[in-house]
Formats: C-alpha cells, sequence, structure tokens
C-alpha cells in the first residue's frame, strides 16, 4: 500500500507512490487513446483531425482544473500540449490505417 505523498518519510516510500501512480496514468492514457481512435472512426476527412480550437478549449479546460486542484499551470499546460500534440499524430496514424 502507498503512502500519500504528505506521510512519506524515505525515497522509497516516494518512489513507490510514483510507481503507482505512473500504472494508473497508463491505464487513463490508454482510455484517452481509444478516444482518439474513436475520433478517427468518426470524423469524415483528414482535415478534421487537427482542430486548433479545440485544441485551446481543452488546454483552456485543463487549466482551469489545475487551478481549482492545485496543479501548477507550469506542469499542466506543457504536459496537456504534449498529450494533444501525440494525441493528432496517433489519430492521423489511425485515421491514415483504416480508410487505407
Amino acid at each position: 500500500m502507498t503512502k500519500p505523498p504528505h506521510q512519506c518519510q524515505t525515497m522509497a516510500e516516494v518512489r513507490a507512490g510514483v510507481d503507482a501512480l505512473d500504472r494508473e496514468l497508463v491505464q487513463l492514457l490508454v482510455i484517452r487513446q481509444g478516444y482518439m481512435k474513436a475520433a478517427a472512426r468518426i470524423k469524415p476527412n483528414r482535415d478534421a483531425v487537427y482542430d486548433a480550437p479545440r485544441i485551446e478549449d481543452v488546454v483552456s479546460k485543463v487549466l482551469a482544473e489545475a487551478k481549482t486542484a492545485g496543479l501548477s499551470p507550469d506542469i499542466a499546460e506543457p504536459v496537456w500540449r504534449k498529450l494533444i500534440e501525440r494525441c493528432i499524430a496517433h489519430e492521423f496514424d489511425v485515421w491514415d490505417e483504416t480508410r487505407n
């Protein structure tokens, strides 16, 4: 059982918590990737894959949630922008694979 961050007394406890959280994050990212696959299936043309207004909408919502939750915007924004970038690349790949 991992300890919450405020109860950690050793680096081993910190690392165990980070490792457990990373496993959970991977599972959440698998679900997010599934949504990208669904988007690739649903979008009628390749030009619809990259949607700049949607990107800014997502980042704006993430930053609002980060502020409420106490996550630094200096962590949240670049992490989500990279996540979105890679998800779009994956969506392009899936879109191409399903149409060729």
